[in-house]
């Protein structure tokens, strides 16, 4: 008898925790920019997985990540 089990990926939310103003422009649309410290969930069958904290530059207008680290 052999089992198998499938396991599918969900869904992957980032999640902005706190953020203030960063000297700088967003090089995509010029607006200004802020350092944000994120967390990313990662849920596999419903189930939460794998949470990672990381920091990043985004811009205030666009949402692009400029840079991240951490």
């Amino acid at each position: 008898m052999q089992m198998e089990f499938f396991c599918f990926l969900i869904d992957q939310k980032k999640e902005m925790r706190r953020h203030r103003p960063v000297a700088g422009l967003c090089s995509r649309c010029g607006a200004a920019a802020r350092v944000a410290d994120m967390k990313t969930a990662t849920r596999f069958c419903c189930v939460p997985f794998y949470f990672k904290h990381w920091k990043a530059i985004i811009c205030t207008f666009c949402g692009a990540t400029l840079k991240s680290y951490g």
